[in-house]
Order: structure tokens, then sequence, then C-alpha cells
């Protein structure tokens, strides 16, 4: 048996190394093309991205030519003249050595850039002379040529691929471009087309002598696909200039798709900055203003107290539970008392029924509303959860799954979130009585204000809100076209809804009606807090306006939040107002709130921070 084992294992061993060989050379010759050897050089061919349009069809974002000096640090010449390449190039020696270095980290034999994004009259003196410089080539890439200088936060930008991406993803290559942030990022795989390749022969001494293989592996570049948005180009621009020195967001959505109108973010930027050799230099600007951060998208990330606007839900929630109906009244004595020495302050007074407690603002309506909600059940931890689910049906308290990259879950708290902070018990409704008002624990981003009145626009259900419309050749995701229903009956919203028409022709928003539009609306007014040198201070108060037009037969529900804007009638609903009639109307009627929008902001509040000048308290 020994004598027969040995032979026999060096006979199948034989045999399995040659049918490996067989197959490696006669069958499969994908290895010859693959192998990073002096046989042939790959020479890519970029595609254009693809187009982007709004809603409209107007076309936003295009393409312009540009060309990256690529060098490959073997096929240098040692006479190559480094001084006249850095004359030509408009480059110091110092950064020729150190892109030199890097390109032979990354790869002797493979191209790296060596000078990224130049445009036609930049290239155009060195590509006269290129046959000179033995190792470098001219790469003609497209970058993005804006059509309108708006919506960056919404476009994101394309910048070099990440040596990370490189090792993830064989598609990439040094050099290559990739979409970041917004719609760049998350439609990456349909924008950026297929690349085209051409392999080079070479001969021994490294010249190049015809196509590798008579051409058989060569492929042909493919144009990305080009996309629709949701976004009103128009409307988008509209809302960016009404938040003039001031800092805050907006979102508009349309409630029966919940495709996004708008998403500002104030501060913001020109998307042209992000574009060409200065695109670097220009993003290092942006990330150092660490006050204004126009990079960061106030409409998504932005968790803010939502106020009173909160004050629906809490609403919605009583009529639900059944502890008020439209009848119920309360008495206001300018506030509410929920405990010795504890007294939550209102501006009203008298008894109010829902009706009366929503275009009122009355904060003792729905302090009470909320405290029988949670005193129903035996236990608060029972309340507080029934509480809780009913909000989080809206989409609170979790990422709402649109189709842009950053995102918060904002806050809606659960018993869970109080036992942690009061381990042995003793908090109730009272305890966490400022919840009702928009105030307390819970925290929303404007998205999520915005969804939450398109929900109420649709009476009861909602559609995950996505900025893609239409992708040229494909389908559009399927959740977005899904309705998600609410723990609310349909029925409660009506007395809802009237509250909120009322706000216009009787409440806190009166005076800022429009002819032939039925308005539904809320204030808000949220307390602001922040540390300044370790202390914690109170800020001005944040302006927050939602509303959704026309009344019966909702086309756009916005939020609006104005940073340190005192209250909701100040700024953020003038610009609310004035964002509904230009969408519906295509103009605006009020030019009094249009040219105080326009001209007026908030510049010298937020300069408090830096000058120590005191902050406007519950003015």
């Amino acid at each position: 048996m020994r004598k027969i084992l040995l032979p026999a294992l060096i006979i199948v061993g034989a045999l399995l190394i040659s049918t490996k060989l067989y197959y490696l050379q006669i069958l499969d010759d994908s290895w010859v093309k693959k192998s990073d050897n002096n046989a042939y050089k790959a020479k890519y061919e970029y595609p254009e991205r693809g187009y982007i349009y709004d809603r409209n069809g107007t076309l936003m974002v295009a393409n312009q030519p540009s060309y990256d000096i690529m060098v490959t640090p073997i096929e240098m010449s040692k006479e190559i003249d480094t001084m006249e390449v850095c004359r030509l190039l408009n480059v110091t020696k110092e950064y020729y050595i150190e892109r030199l270095n890097k390109a032979r980290i990354y790869s002797p034999r493979l191209p790296s850039v060596f000078l990224s994004q130049l445009n036609k009259k930049e290239f155009a003196a060195f590509q006269e002379k290129i046959r000179r410089f033995k190792g470098f080539d001219i790469i003609k890439r497209s970058l993005r040529d804006y059509q309108i200088h708006a919506a960056a936060n919404v476009f994101g930008y394309i910048g070099q691929v990440g040596e990370a991406t490189i090792k993830k993803n064989t598609y990439y290559k040094s050099g290559d471009l990739i979409g970041r942030q917004g719609v760049e990022q998350v439609y990456e795989d349909v924008l950026r087309g297929i690349k085209g390749v051409k392999y080079i022969q070479k001969d021994r001494f490294n010249r190049e002598i015809g196509p590798f293989k008579g051409g058989i592996y060569d492929t042909i570049a493919i144009q990305g696909k080009d996309i629709t948005l949701t976004l009103d180009s128009e409307l988008q621009k509209y809302g960016e200039s009404l938040m003039f020195e001031k800092r805050g967001g907006i979102v508009a959505l349309e409630p029966k798709t919940g495709e996004i109108l708008a998403l500002v973010t104030a501060p913001t930027y020109d998307p042209a900055l992000l574009v060409g050799r200065d695109r670097s230099n220009n993003y290092r600007l942006l990330e150092k203003d660490t006050l204004g951060i126009p990079l960061y998208d106030r409409g998504l990330l932005a968790e803010y107290p939502p106020g009173s606007p909160f004050k629906i839900l809490t609403g919605l929630i009583g009529l639900q539970e059944e502890v008020i109906d439209e009848n119920t009244g309360f008495t206001c004595r300018h506030g509410f008392s929920y405990g010795r020495g504890a007294f939550m302050k209102c501006h009203d007074s008298g008894t109010n029924r829902l009706n009366e407690g929503i275009y009122k603002s009355c904060n003792t309506y729905f302090a009470n509303t909320f405290k029988l909600t949670i005193d129903k059940y035996p236990k608060s931890e029972s309340g507080v959860n029934a509480w809780s689910n009913h909000l989080k049906s809206f989409g609170l308290g979790n990422f709402l799954g649109y189709d842009l990259p950053p995102g918060r879950k904002g806050l809606i708290p659960d018993a869970k979130y109080y036992q942690r902070y009061y381990p042995n018990g003793g908090w109730r409704s009272s305890t966490i009585i400022s919840n009702s008002i928009g105030q307390g624990e819970v925290l929303m981003t404007p998205i999520q204000l915005a969804n939450m009145m398109a929900t109420v626009a649709n009476e009861g259900y909602y559609y995950t809100p996505h900025i893609i419309k239409e992708i040229e050749g494909g389908k559009i995701d399927e959740k977005f076209t899904t309705k998600h229903y609410t723990t609310i009956d349909k029925e409660y919203f009506e007395p809802i809804i009237e509250g909120l028409y009322d706000v216009f022709n009787l409440g806190t928003a009166s005076s800022l009606r429009v002819k032939d539009i039925e308005i539904c609306g809320k204030t808000g007014t949220a307390e602001n807090f922040t540390k300044i040198n370790g202390v914690q201070t109170q800020l001005t108060d944040h302006s927050i306006f939602v509303a959704f037009a026309p009344k019966d037969d909702p086309k756009i529900a916005i939020a609006v939040f104005v940073e340190n804007g005192y209250w909701g009638s100040r700024w953020a609903g003038p610009i609310a107002t004035l964002m509904i009639e230009k969408y519906l109307k295509g103009t605006v009627s009020r030019k009094d709130l249009e040219v105080k929008m326009l001209t007026k902001g908030l510049k010298e509040e937020y300069a408090k921070v830096i000058s120590g000048k005191p902050f406007s308290i519950n003015k």
C-alpha cells in the first residue's frame, strides 16, 4: 500500500499542476491582459457624467472639458528638463518632487495624477512640448459645469477617488473622479458612465508599436445616464435668496408624492467653487468657516427643538387616545402650573377649545392634553411608550430613508430613555411636560418637520421624501412610491387642519395671509442654548414655521427654521408664505415681506457670540 501511495500522490499532483497550467496558458488568457508588465500600456477614455435636470426639465448641471497631466515614473527619461516642466505647468520644484515621489509609492509602472483639472488654456502650452517629456501623458476628463449657482448641498461635488475606495472597488484607478456628497455621491453608479480602455503594445525598448492583440480587449466609453431631480430650481434659488444673512434651513415637499421641491441650507455657497484647480483651496476655506458652517446641511442634519409646531402632534395623539375631543376646553391663566413652584408660561388667557388652542398657540391647552395622554395609563412608562410610538409612526426619531447622504435621527424619547436619567423612578407626566410644546427632550430636523406637515396634509400618511424623479432608462426605488401610515385615524386630522387654517385667519400668522391661497400653518418659537467658553448660555430663540397649501388640495408642505430669529412670524413665517405663493403662482404679491427678507438679516445677532453683546431673551 505504501509503495502505491507515494507514486499516486506524485501523479495526482502532476495532473493538477498540468491542468492549471493548461487553463492559464491555453484556455484563459485574461491574465495576460491583466498582468502588470512591460508588454502593453492601458490608455483610458473617460466618459461624460450624466446631466442633471430639475422637475420642469431645466438643465442644472452639465459638463465642461478638463485635462489631467499624468506621470508614469518607470517611463520617465533621465534627460527631462525639470525646470521647464515646472515653468510650463506653473508649479514649484518642490511640488514636482512631491508628486513624483507619491507616484513612485503608488506604482512605478502605473500612471498617477501629476496635476489635475487643467482647462484648455492651461494645458495648451504643455501639450505642444509633451513629446520632450517622456513618462508624462494627458488624459481628457469632464468636470461639472453648473447652470445654476444654487443647490450646492443637493448636488454635492466630484473629486479624486481615495486609496481606500480604489482598494474596495477595482473600477477606480488613481486620479479617477468620484461623486462626493449630494446626488453626485448617491447616484454615482448612474452618473459616472463606464470608462473605455485601449491597450497599446510595446516593444522591448518600451516604444508603442500598435494595439495589443489586435485591439480585442479594447472597449469604448459609455456616457453616464441623465437624471431628473424633484427639485424646482426656481423655488430653490428663491429660497436661498430669502435666507440672506440668516442661518437655518428650508425644506419644501409635495405631499402627494414625497418629492423634495426645495432643500435650502444657509449659509450656502456657489457649487462652481468646487470645480477646477482651485477646488481644494476653496473647500478648505469653506471648511474653516466654523461659525456659518456652509458645508453643513442644516435642512437634513440640524436637530432643533421643534417648538410650537409640535403641538400639532400633541393634539393628534390626544384625539387618538380619546383624552380630548374638539370641544374639550381648558382654562389658561397665562400659564400652566404642574407642580409646587413649577409654572409653564403662556401668552394667552381664558378658556380655549382645540381650535382656539391651535390658532392661539396656547401652552396650557397642550400641556393639559399631554398630561392626560400619559396619565391615561396605569404607569408613566406605558403612557410615554404609547406617546412615543405614535410619534415614531410619523417617521420621527429615526432616519426617514431619503436618497441623500447626510441625516440625523432627531430624538423621540421613550420610557427607556427616562429610566437612564431616573434609575430610581419618580418621574411622571409633569416631569417631562415640556415635551408637550416641543421643548423638553424632543428634537427634529427641518426635513422631519416638513414631512410631518405633508403627513397632516395627507390626513395620516406620507411617502418617503426623495430627490430623484427620473433616471434615464431606469426606475426609481419602490420605497419612494410606498405609502407609510401613521397610528392616527384619518378622522382626527380634520379638526387639527381647521385649527391650522385659522392660524392664518384669526391667529399668530394673520399678518401673513395671501390673497386667493388658503394656507394652513403654525408658528413656532424654540428656546436656544449653547456653551460659550464652557458656560451654558441661552441665545436668542429660533424662529420656526410650518405650513401646507392649498387647504383642500395640498400641493406644497414646508418647514422653515431661522436660527436666533426671535419668534415664528418674524422671519420663518414670511419666508414660508413667500415660498408657498412663489411655487403656486409663480410670483409673489406680498412685496412688503419679500423686500424685507431679501435685504434684512441677522448678521448682528450671530456676531453676538464673538462680540459678547447680550442676546435677546423672551422678546
